[in-house]
């Protein structure tokens, strides 16, 4: 037989607070009439004629009961929202965390991109787009298609053909005009190859400005300054502005979908930072090698850096590399660690775990070696 302890306490004139075993209540009312709520959410009503046998017992959920369908409808349909905007919540974090996965991947994998290289040897040689025929092949093909010109059904029928002829004469001018175009390029493509393998410097930067290889990475803040005065080489100056393009937080999606937000290590920041600089640095050199006929590539990339001394932040060199064609061709671009490959080349860069880039001096080109 179990037991069942029940306890009741009167707390005020009709109003009895009771505890039981599992529950506790409290109750309102006298003999005829009580009103009870139980504290897992019960609730009942006692009605009793005093004196007699005769009673009435009525309990409910504090869930609710509604007599309506539409009550009823509405709760479910407020439950379904509430599933709805937790489920746009968790895809809306979800879409922030891989906008932020792609940022952080695109730092450190700029140097896979290139430009298409340009072989200036073979544009040099290129033929003559006219051939040995006096005039070009668009106009050649117009003056083909206006003397086999054959009028067909309709176009006899609705007494077409004189029209159909001034069309083909008219094209056959636009072709000649085009054609004139073409070999006016030609000349200047050629013009370009002969000066470049020349060596004229002055092309170098005249076919940078037209090509922009740079242009991405322009995009992403970075300023560029090149130079040089002999045609086996040409540098770069960069501003990196690392902490524009690295995220100013670093973020994780928790198990319950939302996102955290925390401060970066100085150690995970600064592996981050290196990491961008170098592959910013290496892919500058692969344009330059595959736009120009330079044996090597100078690239010195430039931070604003604080100095406790003054305050204030100053631009200074951080990293300086001389890049060889031949070496930086025999990397595999997809594999390689972008810090670590800088083992590969001379360079100047002093960098710590805790304190990320320090002042280098730059490099000279070997020409200007005394």
């Amino acid at each position: 037989m179990g037991l069942r302890f029940r306890k009741s306490f009167k707390i005020a004139p009709g109003v009895r607070f009771n505890i039981g075993t599992k529950s506790s209540s409290i109750s309102f009312g006298g003999k005829g009439l009580r009103y009870t709520i139980n504290s897992k959410g019960r609730r009942s009503t006692s009605v009793g004629i005093p004196g007699t046998s005769i009673s009435y017992v009525s309990s409910s959920s504090s869930k609710g009961y509604h007599r309506t369908k539409a009550y009823s409808q509405r709760q479910q349909l407020q439950q379904k929202q509430k599933e709805i905007a937790k489920l746009e919540d968790y895809q809306g974090n979800q879409h922030e965390m891989d906008l932020f996965y792609n940022q952080i991947e695109l730092l450190t994998s700029i140097h896979k991109e290139r430009d298409d290289s340009v072989n200036w040897e073979q544009i040099k040689n290129s033929p003559h787009p006219f051939g040995k025929s006096p005039i070009g092949p668009l106009e050649k093909e117009a003056i083909r298609r206006f003397e086999e010109f054959k009028p067909g059904f309709f176009v006899w029928l609705f007494n077409q053909e004189e029209r159909s002829l001034e069309k083909l004469k008219k094209a056959i001018e636009e072709a000649h005009l085009q054609d004139l175009k073409n070999l006016e390029e030609w000349r200047e493509l050629v013009t370009f190859a002969k000066k470049v393998l020349d060596g004229e410097t002055d092309t170098y930067f005249k076919i940078i400005k037209e090509m922009e290889p740079l242009a991405d990475l322009s995009e992403f803040g970075s300023g560029f300054e090149l130079s040089t005065d002999n045609p086996s080489y040409i540098e770069v100056e960069f501003d990196a502005h690392s902490e524009k393009m690295i995220p100013p937080k670093e973020k994780s999606l928790t198990q319950t979908g939302k996102i955290s937000v925390k401060d970066w290590t100085k150690t995970k920041y600064y592996d981050l930072q290196q990491d961008f600089i170098c592959s910013c640095v290496i892919r500058i050199a692969r344009d330059m090698f595959s736009l120009l006929p330079v044996k090597e590539v100078y690239v010195h990339a430039f931070e604003d850096l604080f100095s406790s001394q003054t305050g204030n932040t100053t631009r200074k060199c951080i990293l300086s590399v001389r890049f060889k064609r031949q070496v930086i061709e025999s990397l595999n671009m997809e594999l390689i660690d972008c810090s670590d490959s800088m083992a590969n080349f001379q360079h100047n860069m002093d960098f710590k775990k805790t304190k990320g880039f320090l002042p280098v001096q730059k490099l000279e080109p070997a020409s200007n070696n005394k």
